[in-house]
């Protein structure tokens, strides 16, 4: 089953539009025609080798959105023409206590990622969304709300869910008092995400020209966070911190804005480690500092219908697959609101 793809052979060299052989249609498959895949920075840390865990070739995406084309002979969820959604796991043991919680993402054998992971059927490597077609467990499949704009969607299968899991899985409440670190992919679904539940949100930034935009997207304050002024007047304010930055930074300023008993979520990941912070008022605020990986299927499905009901997407650019190198490029100097996704239909194979 060979289809178009734009894939990584090199971590040297740009992604080139290739073909790839999907594997062969299992009874619990569906084969989706993908319309739309959102680019995360994952992608180019992947295509890069930025991890040192990249296998070529590789063909990145995790943030699919496309329509059901066929589906094997035991699928019951999903029928032909189905508008569906696929994010970072494509299979996981299914029998651990995590899985069995439907917590997927946290199972114990690890889950198989939606690309650059082994194939259980096959034993080759799973393919990701910035290709024609993806095959996929109907299991690790979701329904997209028939009222959404789909290109907007497709960032919700990664960024979304993954601030939405920590705001669910912490019990984050109408009126709670919720404080967003960094406004790029992540950040500006927190900022969406927050404020829809209820949330008075309020936006970290460096960048004090962010501050329109944070308030468009929802955030009742802006806190420029270079700002001494400004960082002292938020303290002991906020119930839950979001943390959505991926560069080490010092927690101990946003410690200091929680109240008794708050809470700050990490879900960006530094190369290097954030430097050790101040335990002295960690222990007499009963202050926590968590972590948060994605979200589950059941989160996923979750988060998307909450996102229909309020008439979220993601603020995105849409360009053709061969512009994916340029959007890099642009990534890496954080110029892109918020979020760019391929558009399958304008690329050219």
């Amino acid at each position: 089953m060979k289809i178009n793809a734009l894939v990584a052979h090199d971590a040297a060299k740009p992604l080139v539009s290739s073909q790839i052989a999907l594997r062969p249609l299992q009874p619990q498959d569906v084969k989706i025609d993908i319309l739309y895949c959102g680019v995360c920075h994952s992608d180019l840390h992947m295509a890069r080798n930025e991890w040192a865990v990249s296998r070529y070739p590789l063909v990145p995406g995790h943030e699919i959105v496309g329509r059901v084309i066929e589906t094997g002979a035991a699928v019951t969820n999903f029928k032909v023409g189905d508008v569906v959604g696929v994010g970072v796991m494509v299979d996981s043991c299914r029998e651990c206590h995590f899985c069995q919680q439907q917590e997927e993402q946290y199972c114990e054998a690890g889950f198989t990622p939606t690309y650059n992971g082994m194939d259980k059927h096959t034993g080759d490597s799973t393919w990701g969304g910035y290709a024609q077609n993806v095959v996929v467990d109907q299991h690790f499949v979701v329904s997209v709300p028939q009222n959404l704009p789909l290109a907007g969607v497709a960032p919700l299968l990664c960024a979304g869910v993954t601030v939405w899991s920590p705001l669910r899985h912490f019990n984050v409440q109408a009126g709670d008092k919720v404080g967003v670190v960094g406004l790029g992919g992540l950040g500006h679904m927190a900022v969406k995400l927050a404020s829809a539940m209820g949330a008075e949100v309020t936006l970290f930034t460096t960048s004090p020209e962010k501050g329109a935009d944070a308030r468009r997207l929802g955030a009742s304050r802006v806190v420029v966070s270079r700002d001494d002024a400004q960082m002292a007047a938020a303290k002991t304010s906020l119930d839950f911190i979001i943390d959505c930055v991926s560069a080490p930074h010092d927690l101990d300023p946003y410690l200091a804005t929680l109240k008794t008993n708050g809470r700050l979520v990490l879900v960006g990941i530094p190369e290097q480690p954030h430097q050790s912070p101040d335990v002295t008022p960690m222990v007499f605020r009963r202050l926590s500092i968590s972590g948060s990986s994605i979200g589950s299927i059941q989160e996923t499905q979750e988060m998307l219908d909450f996102c229909g009901e309020h008439n979220i997407t993601a603020d995105i650019e849409l360009i053709a697959g061969e512009s994916v190198e340029a959007a890099f490029a642009r990534m890496l100097k954080g110029d892109v609101k918020y979020r760019f996704v391929i558009d399958m239909a304008a690329t050219r194979w």
